[in-house]
């Protein structure tokens, strides 16, 4: 009798330990806002990353683009994949390396020259065009129809009263006459 309650309290008690940790483990949300606090003002809508869709449906479906796991995004400070990143991991938020938060300066208003790779490290919005695009991109070259998205409006959704590019394109031609 002795022998049965000690099994039953065992069992019970790593039953409880597995319901403790699931309720406490980190779990990544569905969506992401990418709407970072660094940013005084965003100038387009902000992206709203389907974390989960990519992770799980995207990862089964397209495994040749999902070869380093989660460190297909995530990487170190020397730009290696996080090949051992799991669900649940703490992970550093790009705009702690990736410090300026804005995209590099263009044209007349750039203070100097700067490298596609110096901007990438420098600028947080060249980091992450360059992380989503630049995927999508070698998506699209191999898979037709181009699925994935790589315009600005595809993934930054309109600010209330805003025109899309092409409404702002009609309208240049409309003025050109």
């Amino acid at each position: 009798m002795k022998r049965k309650l000690l099994k039953i309290s065992v069992i019970s008690g790593i039953a409880l330990l597995f319901v403790v940790a699931g309720i406490y483990a980190k779990t990544v949300p569905e969506v992401i806002e990418l709407n970072d606090p660094a940013y005084e003002e965003h100038k387009k809508g902000v992206v709203h990353f389907e974390h989960k869709k990519h992770q799980n449906e995207y990862a089964k479906q397209y495994p040749e683009f999902y070869k380093n796991g989660c460190g297909e995004c995530h990487h170190d400070k020397d730009n290696k994949p996080l090949t051992e990143l799991k669900e649940g991991d703490d992970v550093q938020k790009c705009i702690e390396c990736h410090k300026i938060a804005a995209e590099a300066p263009k044209g007349k208003k750039a203070p100097k020259k700067l490298s596609k790779k110096e901007k990438i490290k420098e600028y947080h919005a060249e980091a992450l065009h360059e992380n989503c695009k630049g995927c999508h991109k070698k998506f699209n070259k191999k898979y037709k129809p181009k699925k994935a998205p790589t315009t600005c409006t595809t993934c930054h959704p309109k600010k209330a009263g805003e025109k899309d590019e092409d409404e702002e394109e009609d309208e240049e031609k409309e003025d050109k006459g």
